[in-house]
């Protein structure tokens, strides 16, 4: 491992040290208000950091210029395994500096479901097209771009799905199925591709082989293998994370309606279930509380009036004041 070896892998990591130290003064500030983020979140933000990280450091980032099998290896890592660890470890509270940039508030259309798929799709398979593919060997900034916009694309595509931002009231579980089921066959068309192609894409990798004693076909195959053994495991991840958030939400929703019928209040069970999807169960039932005391301290007040009341807090709660998920 060289000086300048080591010195383009710290360069192509950038993005993820910007993230750590975003997190470090987000999470201590939130510390402070005494709204801390759970140990458990930080941690898989770590673990996203430390993959990528890893992925574009030595020897990955040293042997990836020399096998296309590694250089696969390392576009899954930081694009998608390392992506999805990041997406879920984010909450609300964390992001909220962000999100609320007017700026960066007019990007969040990026993370919405029918865009972060087609977007992930088109800068995976853009990037694996020979001409951009070998531009990137040979250029240490087009290299960066490429890892920037694959990190990028996955952030995106893994917070539309896992992410602390409102969903659509449309994207329900069967949606969230078909998203995944969406992401996995646009990646195991082109792993196939790799895998059963005897022909070799990139002349640089070829030539390579050729120099190293390998055979360059067989790498390539296996850089395919690779995509989907990688993908396989990332959609297991997620899947088994679905299921348990979907199961604790669907709990957390129907304790909601019947917390706000034992006080008399008829709560619609599919706005208490976007109320709870968008992280603000815990508000609705205080505010629930609330409006069961105030009506019991005012015998006057209108018992229709204030179920319109609590369905609009309802609504308003799963749009979130500032578009962003208070509690997850």
């Amino acid at each position: 491992m060289t000086a300048t070896e080591l010195l383009s892998g710290l360069i192509q990591a950038s993005p993820f040290y910007l993230l750590v130290g975003f997190v470090v003064v987000r999470s201590r500030t939130l510390a402070r208000e005494e709204r801390p983020v759970p140990a458990g979140r930080l941690a898989l933000v770590a673990a996203g950091v430390a993959v990528g990280v890893a992925a574009d450091l030595p020897p990955l980032g040293t042997v990836s210029e020399e096998r296309l099998s590694v250089h696969m290896l390392q576009h899954m890592l930081i694009g998608d395994l390392a992506a999805f660890l990041i997406a879920v470890g984010m909450t609300g509270p964390l992001l909220r500096p962000i999100l609320t940039k007017p700026g960066i508030r007019r990007l969040r259309w990026l993370a919405h479901p029918l865009v972060a798929v087609p977007l992930w799709i088109a800068v995976y398979y853009a990037w694996h097209l020979p001409a951009l593919y070998q531009a990137a060997l040979h250029s240490d900034v087009v290299h960066a771009t490429e890892h920037a916009t694959m990190f990028a694309a996955g952030l995106a595509l893994w917070t539309g799905l896992l992410g602390p931002l409102p969903k659509p009231a449309w994207f329900g579980n069967a949606a969230g199925l078909a998203y995944v089921l969406a992401v996995r066959f646009a990646g195991t068309v082109i792993a196939n591709v790799f895998l059963w192609s005897s022909t070799p894409f990139y002349p640089d990798y070829e030539a390579l082989a050729r120099a190293n004693g390998f055979d360059a076909a067989e790498d390539q195959s296996l850089a395919g293998a690779i995509w989907m053994i990688e993908g396989s495991i990332v959609t297991i991840c997620v899947l088994g994370w679905l299921f348990t958030r979907w199961m604790a939400q669907g709990a957390e929703a129907e304790a909601l309606v019947e917390h706000a019928r034992s006080r008399g209040i008829d709560l619609d069970p599919a706005r208490a279930r976007r109320a709870v999807s968008a992280g603000a169960g815990g508000r609705l039932r205080r505010r629930l509380d609330s409006e069961d005391r105030a009506a019991q301290g005012d015998e006057a007040a209108d018992d229709g009036g204030e179920h319109d009341h609590v369905e609009q807090e309802a609504e308003r709660l799963r749009l979130g004041a500032e578009g962003v998920d208070h509690r997850m």
